[in-house]
């Protein structure tokens, strides 16, 4: 695989990253204002969101890993 691929696809996951994490920030934080349950709904996205994102990357980084163990092995 090209190493500029490569770069596209782990700029990618920042993003992915990033925006996993905050949108479960920003849901969180709505849910709190509309239940009016201060931090509970904040930290119950913020988990949901890193839940989210480090399965998002496993699944992105799964065919660059195997790629990886494919030239190793032959």
């Amino acid at each position: 695989m090209r190493r500029w691929v490569v770069a596209l696809r782990l700029t990618g996951v920042g993003f992915f990253i990033g925006g996993s994490i905050l949108l479960g920030v920003v849901a969180g934080l709505w849910f709190d204002s509309w239940l009016n349950s201060e931090p509970a709904g904040m930290i119950i996205g913020l988990l949901l969101g890193l839940v989210v994102a480090f399965y998002g990357v496993y699944r992105m980084l799964l065919p660059l890993l195997s790629n990886k163990q494919d030239k190793e092995n032959g």
